[in-house]
């Protein structure tokens, strides 16, 4: 029996009764109206006014996926250039812009923006509500994050790229050493990136606390959208921290202050507290979204219900909290004291206890249940294997005597790519398959899915997997290249072998997508079996997510309603405005009814005056007065009432 048999066969026996006739539960007539109340415009000028979440979410998506694509180029062309000793095909210059767009971008352009994207487009889905809870703002965000990440990757097109690492260390960061635009560029785009994330965080955390259908007590939300408010949470906390020294960084650069520079009393070890504090945060603001999306698919493709809810609730609650007390982690080799350094070395190590309780929980509901083995559960399987190498390698480099040893090495590279790719890509590849039927009503090839995550797994393996061996024999990071006759070439020439591997892999999914959008098979409702609320409207979703809002009366209402052969709803709200159900925080009961705003064009063109301010500030301090009062003039034009509906 092949993959995709076993998929039919599992999906066929999950789904029970027929779809939920979405049309048949209100009457042609009203159907249509609320449609067409919800309805986006459509057309060239349509797009840019477009706020439902569904729209920007999967922008969102294929954002970050673009940006993905480009920066693993940027991989390749590096590995290319470390493939063989004392090797030119790129100068130590463009070596450094490359090395440093391409961590910024994966880091900055890709992980979190993709995890926020899968976010605003399955969490409103997963809770029962009709929309975001400030639509227009969620489309402001996607419009900052489009441009200020478009205008970062032509920085490199152009020849004025940073060049100081993803992580623009100071001093090489200020005006004595790196000269031109290129770190003006990135602190500015980094800066203004964070507004994006930061809009999506609030967007999540009102939407997730005071738009949960009717019934979706705390205690009955999907580990999914636990993930999500604990990662919006951690984006608040973390990304001001980033913010500030950016900030401080480019007004060293453009109005000679002082921040940083050692001569007038400033620290570069002040960067890095203000960088790490965002930095170490980041890589869980990354992971926990992630855990979500492994719990999703585990509990569907297990077909039985999680084990340890409380744990796992309570496992990723700890991951955002501890997670705050890490950042000296990145700079035990500055000379700290050495009892500050065992306080982050405990912290570190008891970290792996959170994410060791969710392996174990699971394991015990893969255990218990029967287990299909579609592409969306062998991206997990892959998951596990390289998150828990990953993970290792972590409670290693957590201990100062080692951390201090191979603190500069390729052995942190490998380590950081195996937490980072196997804790968000994997995951992410899994969502991609899982939730593709939801999105566009057509299923992916089984059969190139299958070898999309093999190829990945062994071509990440034969990538990174070397990485270890060549920094524990000492290979530095940050090089260009490296000397004949160090014992280092076969190594390096196996892992670029293997990332071309692993590029392939990465194609084949790409190649499954855009042919399957158009020529996949039909996809229904719930084609996976699936237990929570996005798997309860059509798919793709209508234009108002639910016709009727879903009462929930446990944590998994899909199967519930599958052997009860019916459903409680909502009823009353109007057919002619956007309304949708406000509850109250811990248990979600009707408190009252909000009235949401519809298409328009403001949020873009705010975006715009907005991205003008900040990019012309790379120039000149003067841009920033003159985007501020741009900015607010089409805020003004923005909120200005145009129906003004009565209190009832």
């Amino acid at each position: 029996m092949t993959a995709s048999d076993r998929a039919t066969e599992g999906r066929d026996h999950a789904l029970g009764p027929s779809s939920y006739d979405h049309q048949a539960a209100v009457g042609h007539d009203s159907f249509e109206q609320i449609e067409k109340t919800w309805r986006s415009p459509s057309g060239f000028f349509g797009w840019f006014t477009q706020v439902n979440h569904s729209a920007i979410g999967l922008r969102f998506i294929i954002t970050a996926f673009v940006f993905f694509i480009l920066s693993g180029l940027l991989a390749l062309a590096m590995r290319l250039q470390l493939a063989m000793p004392l090797n030119q095909m790129l100068s130590p210059e463009t070596y450094n812009q490359v090395m440093t767009v391409h961590g910024t971008a994966m880091m900055f352009l890709f992980a979190i923006p993709a995890m926020e994207g899968f976010a605003i487009y399955i969490a409103p889905l997963m809770v029962g509500a009709r929309d975001m809870a400030f639509p227009r703002l969620n489309a402001f965000g996607y419009y900052v994050y489009l441009i200020g990440g478009s205008a970062f990757f032509l920085s490199l097109a152009f020849g004025m790229a940073p060049d100081a690492g993803w992580f623009n260390y100071v001093p090489l960061a200020n005006k004595n050493f790196s000269e031109g635009y290129g770190v003006d560029i990135w602190t500015t785009m980094i800066t203004f990136i964070e507004l994006s994330a930061l809009t999506a965080a609030v967007e999540l955390i009102v939407t997730i606390m005071k738009l949960r259908a009717p019934g979706m007590s705390l205690d009955r939300m999907p580990i999914f959208v636990w993930a999500v408010l604990v990662m919006s949470f951690m984006i608040l906390f973390a990304m001001p921290s980033v913010m500030v020294a950016s900030a401080f960084l480019m007004m060293d650069r453009l109005v000679d202050t002082q921040f940083f520079i050692v001569e007038n009393g400033g620290s570069p070890l002040l960067w890095q507290h203000l960088f790490w504090f965002f930095g170490h945060p980041e890589v869980y603001i990354i992971l926990v979204p992630a855990l979500g999306i492994v719990t999703s698919i585990v509990v569907t493709f297990s077909g039985r219900p999680l084990f340890g809810y409380t744990a796992l609730v309570l496992a990723i609650t700890g991951i955002g909290m501890v997670s705050f007390g890490l950042w000296v982690h990145h700079m035990y080799a500055t000379g700290l004291p050495f009892m500050g350094r065992s306080f982050f070395m405990a912290a570190s190590s008891m970290i792996a206890i959170p994410s060791g309780v969710q392996v174990y929980c699971w394991i015990a509901t893969l255990w218990g249940g029967k287990v299909r083995f579609a592409t969306p559960m062998l991206w997990v399987l892959a998951f596990f294997g390289v998150f828990i190498a990953g993970g290792l390698t972590g409670v290693m480099v957590a201990s100062v005597p080692f951390d201090r040893q191979v603190h500069d090495s390729y052995f942190v590279v490998a380590h950081f790519h195996y937490v980072l790719m196997g804790g968000a890509v994997f995951p992410l590849m899994g969502a991609v398959y899982y939730w593709f039927p939801k999105a566009t009503g057509r299923m992916l090839s089984e059969r190139l899915g299958v070898w999309s995550c093999l190829t990945v797994f062994i071509g990440f393996n034969i990538t990174f997997f070397p990485m270890h061996i060549l920094g524990l024999q000492g290979m530095p990071r940050r090089i260009y290249t490296y000397l004949d006759g160090l014992g280092w070439g076969d190594l390096n020439l196996l892992a670029t072998a293997g990332a071309f591997l692993l590029a392939f892999g990465f194609a084949l999914t790409l190649f499954n997508v855009i042919r399957s959008v158009r020529h996949g098979a039909a996809a229904p409702d719930n084609p996976w079996g699936g237990s929570t609320l996005e798997w309860a409207t059509a798919s793709p979703p209508l234009n108002c997510n639910f016709i009727q809002q879903p009462v929930v009366e446990s944590r998994r209402p899909m199967w519930d309603w599958r052997e009860a052969d019916t459903r409680t709803v909502v009823a009353g709200l109007r057919e002619d405005r956007r309304e949708t159900m406000v509850t109250t925080l811990l248990d979600a009961r009707p408190q009252s009814v909000m009235v949401l705003p519809g298409p328009t064009p403001w949020p873009f063109v705010s975006a715009v005056a907005a991205s003008a301010g900040f990019i012309g500030l790379i120039f000149s301090p003067w841009f920033f007065p003159i985007g501020f009062f741009a900015v607010f003039a089409t805020m003004v034009l923005w909120f200005w009432p145009r129906h003004p509906w009565r209190k009832e």
